[in-house]
Formats: C-alpha cells, structure tokens, sequence
C-alpha cells in the first residue's frame, strides 16, 4: 500500500459491522503478533508517566483546576482509542486545545471557578456533539481545506501566548488572568520589584534540565524536568527559610475523574455557540493533522470522518466526567510512536495506568510549584514553533506568507475565532490573486 492510498478512506471497502462498531476490533489481528501486548503496555506506561506533569500544566493553561487535565487524559484518551480511527493518535489534553479554552471562555466566568469549570465541561459536550455531526455527514475531508500556512501561524501564535501567560508565574508575580501579551508583559514590569527568586530557581531549574536531557527515550524530558525543578525549589526554601516560598498546587483529590453534568440551558449553550464553532475546526484539524502524520508514517488506511466520530464521542463521554475539550496530543502521540505502540490498546492502557498512578503520586502535587509547571510551558510554548516549516513557507510557498503573518499577529492581538478566520480569508484572497497572475 502506497502512502497515498493510506490516506484514502472513501474509496475503501466497507469494513465488517464490528469493526464498523467498534472500530479497535480492525486491529485485533495484531493483538496475536509476538509482543504486541507486551509493547503496548509498556508504551502506555510511558505515556501515562508523561501526562503525569503534562496534564497539570495544560489544565493551569486552560484557567482549570490542576486535576482537571488529567481527568481531560483519561476517559477522552480511552474512549477515542476504542472508537477513532488513528492506530497511534493520543488524545487527552493538548496545548493549542487548552489556551483556546481560557480564550473563549474567561470572559464568560472567572477562570478556575465553578461556574468556568462547568461551562468548559458544557463546552466540551457541545462540541463533541458537533464533531460527531460532521463525521456522520462525511465531512472530514473539509479540514483538508484549511491552508497548512494558516494552522503553522496559528501554532506560533498560540506560542506566544502561552509564554507571555506563564511568565508571572515564572517569576512568581500574582498578576490577573485573560491578559493579552502586551497587558501580561505591562503587569509584569509594572510588579517587577515583588519578582520571588525561589520561584524563579525552580523553574530556571527546570527549562535547564529539558534542555540539557539526553535520555528522553527512556525517562521522559519533561517529567525529569518537573522533579529537578520541584527539587531545587524544595532546596532552597530550606536553605533560605527568610525568602517567600513559591506558590505550590494543592493536592490532588484523587483519582477517579468525579461525574459531571454539562449545563444545557438556552442561555448557556446560546453564549457557549462561538466557541463551540472555533473549538470544533481547532480540535478536528489539531486531531486530523496528527492522525494523518502518524498514518503516513506507519502506512495505515485513515479514516477522516471516522475520526470525527472518535473524537465527538470521546469529547461527549469526557464531559461527563469532569474532562474540558480534549483533541489529538503532539507529545503524547510522539511518545507513544517512540515508545514502540503497536496499536490503540497503547493508548487505552495509558488512560487505565494514569488512574493507578494517581492513587500514589496525587498527593505529592503540594510539593510542585507553579513556577515549574510554568518552566515546563515554556518548553512546550518553543517546540510549539515550528521553526524549519516556516522557513520553508516563506522561502517556497510565496502565496502562503500573508496568511501566516496575518494568523500569527491576529491570534496575539485580537480573539482565536478571528484569527483562524482572518487567516482562512487571507488565504483564500492570495490564492485568487494567484491564479489571475498566471499567464
């Protein structure tokens, strides 16, 4: 099978009623290989491990409590293991997914507050209905159309959002939150004299040892990164007691993601309907994006609008219990691809261990501050960039420069519906102008 006859589900035979059903029943064959069962635990072991500080830091991203990101990590992961059709794809809570979050919704509610908790949970149901509309219409080959420039602009944005959000906690300054970058850099120099030099050495500590590690295929870079910065943090709290002691999260309540009910009153879901509309095309195209990659790389047939599907349904069953809008996870689905996963149980045993995980380590999330969890954003704000493919855009694809430019300054300057709409009309009009100058 040729990598492009991969991608192609349209033209595929229709599959059994089962797997049509249940479609991780297409990979049971592979469950009777030598070691594939052995690969596929040992790989969701290492990347329920990675979401371990993942998760709280993409949940403190999104303006929720620490423990929702990984409640975000396990139903949602399981549920679009069993039903997408990506054989690699994790899904769980993503970075792009997680600021849009605190985008759309922080005008609504105060970040961190019930009434922000449970319309993120609404918001998640709502679009995970949506998403599953799309695929029983066969419309996943509609994310095809959003240019490659226009996602690439967005990513960088979104970057920089992220760190300019995560600088106060860095520096361990208290400054408010739904700031845009120029207001988020003017609260911090304007507050710079309270600047907490424990908070810094923690999360100093902790760029510094993602940056330095060489082991990531083994133990990963950011989990070691968490516990040498938690650590250096610990250390100089009792080697200068005098000093204000950074800002540390509270413990975690437990393990089991507690049940939940989305609200879907008229005017909740009337306010909620923009952003149901910007995190449904994100999601999808994060997700798609992700699956698409991992396919071509493993030669696998794909299934755009079964992955819809996937996703709605994952996205609807999260809501349920306690998860925000999850999508496809860029680390997540690189480490499992890394770690030797052969098939979606990989990603299934992730979500199981994370909860067996929790019941020992939750607790221990009072000794992490969030000057490291911000150290570990801003990491994760720089592989966001993806330096070579804008080179590349800029210095081969002429017509995709103006709407990577226009997304990237619309999505730190203005909200992330307009930017990715800008960004669509932009390119829509250079592509135009294109074609009229061809001979």
């Amino acid at each position: 099978m040729s990598a492009g006859e991969s991608h192609s589900s349209d033209q595929s035979a229709p599959a059994p009623w089962p797997v049509r059903l249940l479609p991780v029943l297409r990979w049971a064959p592979r469950w009777r290989e030598p070691g594939t069962l052995r690969a596929d635990l040992l790989a969701g072991l290492t990347g329920a491990i990675v979401v371990l500080p993942q998760g709280i830091a993409f949940a403190t991203l999104a303006g929720m409590p620490p423990q929702y990101g990984l409640y975000a990590a396990m139903v949602p992961c399981l549920v679009a293991a069993l039903f997408g059709s990506s054989r690699l794809m994790v899904t769980g809570p993503a970075n792009a997914i997680s600021l849009t979050t605190l985008a759309l919704l922080a005008p609504l509610a105060q970040p961190g507050s019930q009434h922000y908790v449970t319309l993120a949970i609404t918001l998640s149901c709502l679009v995970g209905i949506t998403q599953i509309v799309l695929g029983l219409v066969r419309a996943g080959r509609l994310v095809d159309k959003v240019p490659h420039a226009v996602i690439v602009g967005f990513t960088a944005g979104a970057a920089v959002l992220i760190a300019a959000a995560q600088l106060a906690p860095f520096l361990g300054i208290e400054v408010p939150r739904g700031l845009s970058p120029a207001q988020a850099l003017g609260a911090v120099f304007g507050r710079i004299d309270a600047m907490q030099p424990l908070a810094v050495a923690g999360g100093l500590a902790t760029v510094l040892t993602i940056r330095l590690w060489r082991w990531g295929r083994y133990v990963p870079a950011m989990l070691v990164g968490v516990v040498v910065g938690s650590m250096v943090s610990a250390g100089c709290v009792a080697l200068w007691s005098g000093l204000t002691a950074p800002r540390v999260v509270a413990a975690l309540p437990g393990a089991l993601p507690p049940f939940s009910m989305p609200d879907f009153s008229y005017d909740t879901v009337r306010s909620l309907l923009p952003a149901v509309a910007v995190m449904t095309l994100l999601g999808l195209t994060e997700a798609v994006a992700i699956a698409r990659s991992v396919a071509s790389i493993q030669r696998d047939a794909f299934d755009g609008s079964r992955e819809f599907i996937g996703q709605g349904m994952a996205n609807v069953a999260g809501s349920f219990f306690s998860a925000y809008p999850t999508s496809g996870s860029f680390n997540r689905s690189g480490v499992n691809v890394v770690s030797g996963a052969r098939t979606p149980l990989a990603a299934a045993c992730a979500a199981l261990i994370l909860i067996g995980l929790l019941s020992f380590v939750g607790p221990l999330a009072r000794y992490l501050p969030f000057s490291v969890i911000a150290g570990l954003l801003f990491m994760v704000a720089w592989g966001l960039i993806d330096r070579p493919e804008i080179a590349r855009i800029w210095r081969e694809e002429p017509t995709e420069r103006w709407p990577l430019v226009v997304t990237f300054l619309a999505t730190i300057t203005l909200s992330l519906e307009w930017a990715i709409l800008m960004g669509l009309a932009v390119a829509w009009l250079a592509r135009r102008f294109a074609r009229k100058d061809m001979p």
